[in-house]
């Protein structure tokens, strides 16, 4: 923790601002290219072969890539992760929610090199036959136009609702829009499942899973940062950093006269010159105060 306060402290005004719509606009970029061009979306996935041999814009435009088909469940489930993620991003502060989601991204592509790498040392004659890049195609970019592209950003979405269930444990959620049940809950059972699809997958699945899980373990377990808060206690917290930004702001000018500030509305300020002392008074003042003289 504090290296992350160390880090806010001097690269925190570079964080982005509601970083979580950003990420719906990608997809939004992702399936009209996918409308209009499926087999476009064949030279954005994270292919790590071909960003070695020069494609480095692969880097980020992975992150184009739609978690999912588009359908009304799949953009009711975006709406819930940017909901949830918004409340994050305003509890822990925006720099700490961009390093989460960052680092989840980060660790997705290192862990499609470490898999890669894996599969041309483990099976270096098959590779030598049918070539890297489309054994490792064959992995990560599963059919054109599809549901899944092997690394995408749909771990590193299951991660906020991680990190949304360890911040809030004990808020209501609606459990298929009727039951209502503790966010907790849902977050044990959202953990156990994807702790059977890592267990039962091979080592492709383990690595896509770990890797863009990793940045739970990174946050929760390495920083400690196991904030829980209700929602009263968002709301004291928001009202208190508006309090102190607004006693924070400090004024230019003031009326010695009514007060007035530049917050007040388009009004000029002017110091009187036959005034003794600093005095300064606004456009209605300026010519009508009495002259300040030191006796």
């Amino acid at each position: 923790m504090n290296f992350l306060n160390k880090m806010e402290r001097k690269f925190g005004r570079y964080a982005i601002q509601n970083i979580s719509l950003m990420m719906i606009i990608c997809y939004a970029f992702g399936y009209a290219i996918q409308f209009v061009n499926a087999s476009f979306l064949d030279y954005l996935v994270l292919n790590p072969y071909h960003i070695l041999h020069g494609q480095v814009w692969r880097l980020v435009t992975w992150i184009l890539i739609p978690p999912g088909g588009f359908s009304i469940f799949t953009m009711v489930m975006l709406y819930v992760y940017y909901s949830l993620g918004t409340l994050l991003e305003r509890t822990w502060g925006a720099f700490r929610y961009n390093v989460y989601l960052l680092s989840g991204m980060v660790f997705t592509v290192i862990g499609s090199f470490l898999l890669y790498g894996y599969y041309s040392l483990a099976y270096s004659g098959v590779i030598g036959i049918m070539g890297a890049h489309d054994f490792f195609t064959v992995l990560s970019n599963q059919s054109v136009g599809g549901a899944f592209y092997g690394f995408s950003t749909m771990y590193v979405n299951l991660s906020i609702f991680l990190a949304f269930a360890m911040t809030f444990p004990d808020m209501q959620m609606l459990f298929m829009f009727i039951i209502p049940i503790k966010v907790k809950w849902l977050g044990i059972i959202d953990a156990i499942f994807e702790a059977y699809l890592f267990l039962a997958s091979g080592i492709d699945g383990k690595i896509i899973i770990g890797a863009s899980l990793l940045n739970v373990l990174l946050f929760f377990l390495m920083t400690r940062n196991m904030t829980r808060m209700s929602p009263k206690q968002i709301r004291r917290r928001q009202e208190f950093r508006h309090e102190v930004r607004q006693n924070t702001e400090i004024t230019r000018h003031k009326c010695a006269i009514c007060g007035r500030t530049e917050k007040d509305g388009d009004l000029e300020f002017r110091f009187c010159s036959k005034c003794e002392g600093n005095y300064e008074y606004c456009q209605d003042h300026l010519f009508t105060h009495e002259h300040v003289r030191r006796h």
